[in-house]
C-alpha cells in the first residue's frame, strides 16, 4: 500500500515531494527584519529531515506589518537575506515558500518606535490593550501595493511559491470580522464589503506574481470569536479565493490569538481541528491543507485517507524532531521525538521577546552553537539520574563520544515526566518520556534501573565524571497536623497511589497545586466515549452534557498564600488551566495561610479573618527541593561532576532538558 504521507503533490505548477507542510511560525530569530544565519540553519536543518514544503515568516509588507523580530519583506534591503534563505531551504531538497502578513491592530507602537498600529476601525485589541489608528481609502490602498510589491519580491529572491495569511486575527481577518470591522464604507458592513479587502488583496498578489506562480493562502474556518466568523462565510470567502482570485491551495486553520478556544496546548486532542480543513475541502477544487496538533505520522496519514485534506500542517513538531519527515519515511517511526504541545520553549518564549526553543529538542534554534564536538579524550562517564536531565545529558555525552553509564532508581527511565502527565490534558508528557528513552536504546550507554548510586558503587565503578541529575523531593511546610493519616502528597494522587475523599484541599497554588486540583476535580466527571454517545443517541441535551464534563464528585479548595496562583505555569498555557478551574468549580483561595490541618478541616487565615474549610483529604503541593546529596561525596573523592535539572534548582521541565543537554555536550 502506498504511504499517503509520502505521495507527491501538485500545487498550480509547483511538483512538492510529499504532503508534509510546514507552515510559517513566528520565530524572532530575525534581527532589524534581517534574515539571520540562526535561521537559515534552523530552516536548512528542516530541509534536510524531509519536509516538503517550509513556509517562512510571516514577513511583513510595511513598517508597521511587524517589527524587527519578524522576517521583512517590505524593502529591498532584504532581498540578500531572504535569497540565501530560499537557497538554503531548496539546496537541502525541500520547496521553499514565503508567508506575508499585515499584522494590523495585533502590532504595538512599542515595538515600532512609535508608530501607531493601524486597523479597518479603531477597536482596541485584547492583546496590546491598544486602540490602532482607522484606515482611510489611501491608506488601504498602499497597503495592498504593499502586499502585491512584497509578493514579487520575494519571487525574485527565489521561493517556489508565496502565501498570504488571511486569519489569525491579523489585518485581513480583521477586515472579514464584524468583531472589528464597524466601517460605513464599501470596506464595511455587509459580508460582500469586509471581503473586499482580502480579495483585493490576493488578486493584487495574484497581479504582481504572474498567473504561474503558485499563490497560497492560510484562513481560518471559524475565529472562535464571540459574534465573529463562522464556516458558512468564511467557506464562502474560500471559494472566492479560489475562483476570482487564483489561489492554488488553501490551508486551514481556526482561531484568532485572543479566542479564548485552545488551539495548540496539549489538551488539545491530535487532528482535532482537521474538521475544519474538511468543510472546505468539500467545496474547493484546489488542495486543502490541514492545521493544528498534527504531531504523529499515525495521524497524518489517517487525516489524508480519511479525506480531511491534501496535506498535513507540521509545525511545532519539525521544531522537536526535524527528521520527523525522514523518520516516518523510512519506517523509523518509534525514533520520532514528539512535540508534546507544552509550549515551554517556543510561544513562552515569544511572549518574552526571545528565539523559539524547544523543551523537547534543546538544539532546536541552536543547530550550530550547541552542535556536539567530538572529544579527543574519550572518558568513562556516568550519569546518576534517568528523568529529563539525566537522559539528555547522557545523549549529549554519547553524541561527544564518551562512554556513558546511566543508572536510576526506578524501574523505568522517565522520572517526574510520568508524574507530568497524569493530569488531564498532559498525558503527552509521558510520551517525552518514552521518545528520550528510546533514544537511549538506540546508543550504546549502559543503563542500569533499580539501582541507586551510593558511595560504594562510585569507587567500583570509578568513572572519570559524573553528571548528577537526581531530581527533586516533596518539600512539606511547618504545618501542624501535617503528619495525619489524611494528609497526602501531590505526587503520590496524581501517581494515583493514595485515595483522596470528597472534601479535599490543595495546599498550594503553583504549577503541581494546579494541575493536581485539576486533577481531582475531574474525577466523576464523564469521560469522552460516554459524551460522544449519549450525544450521537440524543439522548440529553447539550447543556447536561456539558454539566456531566465539567461537574465531578468532588469539591476542591485550592489555598496559596501568594496574591496569585499559577506560578511555575507558561504563560501560553496558563490561560487553559486558569479557564478549567473555574468550569471545574475549584474554589480558589489566594493570599491564604493554612494555619493547622485536623481530622476534619483545614484552619486558615485570609488577612485578619481565621476560617475553617471541611476536608476529609489535604493535599500538599507546596514546592520541592533539590536532591543531591552525592554532590559531597563527589566532592569528597575528587570526581568531576555536573549538577542538572531539579537536583540543581526546581525549575520545569524544558530547563532539565537544555541543563542536562548543556552538561553532556561540555563534560
Amino acid at each position: 500500500m502506498k504511504d499517503p504521507l509520502f505521495e507527491p503533490i501538485t500545487i498550480g505548477a509547483l511538483t512538492i515531494k510529499n504532503r508534509i507542510y510546514l507552515p510559517a511560525m513566528h520565530l524572532a530569530m530575525a534581527k532589524n527584519f534581517q534574515v539571520t544565519d540562526r535561521l537559515v540553519d534552523f530552516y536548512a536543518e528542516r530541509a534536510r529531515g524531509g519536509a516538503g514544503l517550509i513556509v517562512v515568516g510571516n514577513t511583513t509588507v510595511d513598517e508597521v506589518a511587524g517589527f524587527a523580530l519578524y522576517i521583512g519583506a517590505h524593502s529591498d534591503d532584504f532581498v540578500p537575506g531572504l535569497t540565501r534563505l530560499a537557497s538554503a531551504i531548496k539546496e537541502n531538497g525541500a520547496r521553499a515558500a514565503v508567508q506575508l502578513n499585515h499584522a494590523g491592530r495585533y502590532s504595538h507602537s512599542a515595538l515600532m518606535g512609535g508608530k501607531k498600529p493601524v486597523a479597518p476601525s479603531a477597536i482596541a485589541s485584547a492583546l496590546t490593550k491598544e486602540t490602532p489608528e482607522e484606515l482611510d481609502r489611501d491608506g488601504i490602498k498602499k497597503i495592498v501595493q504593499a502586499f502585491a510589491d512584497a509578493a514579487l519580491r520575494v519571487k525574485k529572491c527565489g521561493y517556489d511559491a508565496v502565501e498570504v495569511l488571511n486569519g489569525t486575527g491579523y489585518l485581513i481577518s480583521e477586515f472579514l470580522s464584524p468583531v472589528t470591522n464597524k466601517r460605513q464604507d464599501e470596506y464595511g458592513g455587509s459580508l460582500e464589503n469586509r471581503m473586499r479587502f482580502g480579495l483585493e488583496v490576493m488578486k493584487a498578489v495574484r497581479g504582481a506574481v504572474g498567473p504561474d506562480f503558485p499563490l497560497l493562502a492560510r484562513m481560518d474556518n471559524n475565529d472562535f470569536m464571540e459574534g465573529g466568523m463562522r464556516s458558512p462565510e468564511l467557506s464562502q470567502y474560500a471559494k472566492l479565493l479560489v475562483s476570482e482570485c487564483g489561489v492554488n491551495a488553501l490551508c486551514i486553520k481556526g482561531s484568532w490569538h485572543e479566542a479564548r478556544v485552545p488551539q495548540l496546548t496539549a489538551n488539545v486532542p491530535a487532528g482535532t481541528y482537521a474538521y475544519l480543513a474538511a468543510n472546505i475541502k468539500n467545496q474547493v477544487d484546489v488542495p486543502v491543507v490541514a492545521c493544528h496538533r498534527i504531531n504523529d505520522p499515525f495521524v497524518a496519514r489517517e487525516l489524508l485517507r480519511d479525506g480531511y485534506c491534501d496535506m498535513v500542517s507540521i509545525g511545532r513538531s519539525l521544531i522537536a524532531d526535524p527528521y520527523f519527515p525522514e523518520k516516518a519515511r523510512t519506517g523509523r517511526e518509534k525514533e520520532i521525538v514528539h512535540c508534546i504541545g507544552c509550549g515551554q520553549g517556543c510561544f513562552d518564549n515569544l511572549f518574552k521577546f526571545q528565539p523559539v526553543e524547544c523543551m523537547c529538542n534543546p538544539m532546536a534554534g541552536h543547530e550550530k552553537d550547541r552542535a556536539v564536538e567530538k572529544t579527543g579524550k574519550p572518558q568513562n562517564i556516568m550519569v546518576i539520574g534517568g528523568g529529563p536531565a539525566g537522559m539528555s545529558a547522557a545523549l549529549a555525552a554519547h553524541a561527544k563520544g564518551h562512554k556513558v553509564s546511566l543508572y536510576d532508581k526506578a524501574e523505568r527511565l522517565g522520572g517526574q515526566l510520568f508524574v507530568a502527565a497524569l493530569p488531564p490534558g498532559r498525558q503527552d508528557f509521558a510520551n517525552l518520556a518514552r521518545d528520550l528513552a528510546t533514544q537511549i536504546s538506540l546508543r550504546d550507554i549502559d543503563v542500569h534501573l533499580n539501582t541507586t548510586v551510593d558511595e560504594a558503587l562510585l569507587g567500583a565503578q570509578k568513572p572519570d565524571a559524573v553528571i548528577l541529575a537526581t531530581g527533586a523531593k516533596p518539600l512539606n511546610p511547618p504545618i501542624a497536623g501535617i503528619a495525619l493519616p489524611h494528609v497526602v502528597q501531590a505526587w503520590d494522587v496524581l501517581a494515583d497511589r493514595v485515595q483522596t475523599g470528597e472534601n479535599v484541599v490543595v495546599i498550594g497554588g503553583g504549577a503541581v497545586g494546579v494541575e493536581t486540583a485539576l486533577f481531582l476535580a475531574e474525577k466523576g466527571t464523564l469521560p469522552a466515549e460516554a459524551l460522544k454517545f449519549l450525544l450521537v443517541n440524543r439522548a440529553e441535551s447539550c447543556e447536561t452534557l456539558y454539566e456531566l464534563a465539567t461537574h465531578g464528585s468532588k469539591k476542591v479548595t485550592m489555598l496559596e498564600m501568594m496574591k496569585q496562583i499559577g506560578q511555575g505555569i507558561g504563560i501560553s498555557t496558563k490561560w487553559v488551566m486558569m479557564q478549567d478551574l473555574k468550569r471545574f468549580r475549584v474554589d480558589i483561595k489566594v493570599n491564604t495561610r493554612a494555619l493547622e490541618i485536623t481530622q476534619a478541616s483545614v484552619k486558615v487565615q485570609t488577612g485578619d479573618q481565621i476560617e475553617e474549610i471541611k476536608a476529609d483529604s489535604v493535599v500538599i503541593a507546596a514546592g520541592a527541593v533539590p536532591v543531591n546529596e552525592l554532590a559531597q561525596v563527589l566532592e569528597q573523592k575528587k570526581i568531576p561532576f555536573k549538577i542538572a535539572g531539579d537536583a540543581r534548582k526546581i525549575a520545569l521541565a524544558f530547563d532539565a532538558v537544555h541543563q542536562g543537554h548543556e552538561a553532556g555536550r561540555t563534560i
